[in-house]
């Protein structure tokens, strides 16, 4: 009996001191990503294309910007471009406290054009800290590479604003697992225009749809339900919203829309100064930043909807809100 348990205790103190020798690993050896010698010339082209992806395709001035939740999809309170803040916590079923970081001159004065791309493409931050995966940097890894030369050139370009954030942190244990979720970027060459269905694919990864349409359990999307909607949304205002199912099922996805109707619905929100109906209390409110994907050119939107309809039909009823 006395030899079980030694053996027991033994087995159960080499388990521990496992843990501990693997937790420390993870915590000061991870991540291993590099930093590229990159030195990105502000073209104006560069510029402008940026301009483009930052605001109506990546649109990563959604989150990196304060919004007005007193609207429909929380337009931006204009002047607070890049400027960050806007948290991302338990309240909406995540697992610590992120917030988005300024990502104008002012909060970038002391990074390199390389620690910014490792940023966006591997989410491995500044302080060799990863960023927690509400930021789909695995979409954005596989962009190609002059798109987001692109961004960071823009970036570079916009109006400082002079504001500070507080540092993201989560909770244990995934203070310790997040350590583990940075990625190496495979960045591709984008698709010419005329082949509709590979660059609508490459700008609906660009979009990040699959991140926010496909279920999510567990810590991760199930790809075998990608596109058929149901993430759920937990609602600022209390409640949840679950996404669209976005793949062509005739019940429950988009399989009986056209493309000028996938348009139109896009470009309806193209508003004056962003001026959507405001929100009554207690109404829940879309995390979707219509008016900001409502900027996207008309043949882009196009794009995304033919890949969309290629994809395999889901059945998947999501419940709508009732805005």
């Amino acid at each position: 009996m006395k030899k079980i348990l030694k053996a027991v205790i033994g087995f159960f103190l080499f388990v521990l001191l496992l843990g501990v020798v693997a937790g420390f690993y993870v915590s000061f050896f991870l991540p291993d990503i590099p930093v590229k010698n990159l030195k990105i010339e502000l073209t104006k082209e560069r510029v402008e294309r940026g301009k483009y992806l930052a605001n109506c395709v990546l649109v990563c001035v959604d989150c990196h910007s304060t919004r007005d939740w007193s609207r429909f999809s929380g337009p931006i309170v204009p002047g607070t471009e890049g400027n960050g803040g806007e948290i991302f916590d338990q309240k909406m079923g995540l697992p610590g406290t992120y917030i988005a970081t300024n990502i104008t001159p002012y909060g970038l004065s002391n990074w390199s054009d390389g620690e910014i791309y490792r940023a966006i493409t591997s989410g491995v931050g500044k302080r060799n800290n990863v960023i927690f995966p509400i930021m789909p940097y695995a979409s954005y890894g596989n962009l190609d590479d002059e798109d987001l030369f692109s961004v960071i050139a823009y970036l570079r370009s916009m109006a400082p604003v002079r504001q500070e954030n507080a540092v993201s942190r989560s909770d244990f244990p995934v203070n310790i697992i997040v350590h583990t979720m940075a990625m190496q970027g495979h960045p591709s060459r984008r698709p010419a225009p005329a082949d509709s269905l590979k660059y609508g694919e490459y700008l609906t990864r660009a979009a990040a749809c699959l991140d926010c349409h496909t279920p999510f359990e567990g810590g991760k999307l199930l790809l075998e339900k990608a596109y058929a909607g149901g993430r759920a949304f937990p609602s600022k205002e209390g409640g949840v919203i679950f996404s669209a199912n976005i793949t062509p099922d005739k019940k429950t996805g988009l399989g009986k829309w056209d493309q000028e109707t996938f348009v139109g619905v896009f470009k309806y929100f193209d508003l004056p100064n962003n001026e959507t109906r405001k929100i009554a209390n207690g109404h829940l409110n879309s995390p979707m930043p219509w008016t900001m994907y409502s900027k996207m050119e008309t043949n882009d939107l196009r794009a995304i909807f033919s890949y969309l309809k290629s994809l395999a039909p889901i059945e998947n009823n999501v419940a709508k809100p009732a805005w």
